[in-house]
């Protein structure tokens, strides 16, 4: 991720913010999903049981952020831009790149119809959005 953060104050905690602000979102888009009791409204996903924030496990092993040189925001605080808030806006990618991978999935088995991809788009969500059958695997 290459990100703008004007002239920066602390690069290391700027980029920790991006990382942050991104994985935060990750869970946002692909795996926070909360379940609420129709008749009391009821939170019922009330743990990490059901309730899935992301972890340290969930953060990608090759994930490079750098801050773009020579950009200063001449009328920031030093100079400086916000951190936190656009890299959170950039985890919609995920979303946008699961989408396609199921767009690609139905047309390998003549099933390109349109559909919707709402948020979060857990494991259990894409792969009934894959129309996966047993009947389309060979062994």
């Amino acid at each position: 991720m290459l990100y703008d953060c004007g002239e920066s104050i602390n690069p290391e905690v700027d980029v920790g913010q991006a990382e942050g602000a991104f994985v935060f979102g990750l869970g946002y888009w692909l795996s926070e999903h909360f379940i609420r009791d129709a008749s009391t409204g009821q939170l019922l996903t009330k743990n990490t049981w059901e309730y899935k924030p992301p972890s340290a496990h969930d953060i990608p092993m090759d994930f490079r952020v750098s801050l773009l040189k020579n950009a200063p925001n001449p009328l920031g605080i030093l100079r400086s831009k916000a951190v936190g808030e656009p890299p959170l806006c950039m985890s919609c990618s995920a979303l946008f790149a699961i989408k396609r991978a199921i767009e690609n999935a139905r047309s390998e088995i003549s099933q390109d119809t349109p559909f919707s991809l709402h948020a979060p788009a857990t494991v259990d969500v894409a792969q009934t959005d894959c129309l996966v059958n047993e009947d389309n695997f060979t062994l």
